[in-house]
């Protein structure tokens, strides 16, 4: 549905922070599936750990933020010229649990869905799976706000 070049044209971020390759599915003010697929030359993991590669609790947070954002801004009515003016800041991560380690040569997929959105605040229910096992969740409160 959405690639990457798609993608920055809607989030800020680019490599190596860049934490979503695909969007497979959205329906807009509702949910969005997306991917990263984790790799073994990401820079994290230099240091994430030599020897025994695990991807960060935090960089599967971020990216279900970052496929989160995308479904704010998507849901949220902006042309894309107002989408280059906003930015998105996160103000609570709710609720984080990981459950299965992630590991490089996994596909991670994230499931986000909308909980509640006024205006400029929304709150995400986030979930990422490997092969469909849950292997990380968390409720995510943010706001659009003008860069």
């Amino acid at each position: 549905m959405l690639d990457v070049v798609e993608i920055q044209k809607i989030l800020p971020h680019r490599y190596p922070f860049l934490l979503v390759d695909k969007v497979t599915s959205m329906s807009e003010g509702e949910d969005i599936i997306a991917y990263k697929n984790v790799s073994i030359s990401e820079p994290v993991f230099q240091g994430h750990f030599p020897g025994h590669p695990i991807y960060p609790g935090v960089m599967i947070l971020e990216g279900m933020a970052q496929a989160g954002g995308i479904l704010a801004f998507k849901s949220g009515g902006l042309s894309e010229e107002e989408i280059k003016n906003k930015v998105m800041y996160f103000m609570s991560i709710d609720g984080a649990k990981f459950r299965v380690p992630v590991k490089p040569g996994d596909k991670l997929e994230y499931r986000i869905k909308v909980l509640k959105q006024r205006k400029a605040l929304i709150v995400l229910g986030a979930k990422a799976y490997v092969d469909d096992t849950l292997v990380a969740e968390a409720e995510l409160k943010a706001m659009i706000v003008d860069k």
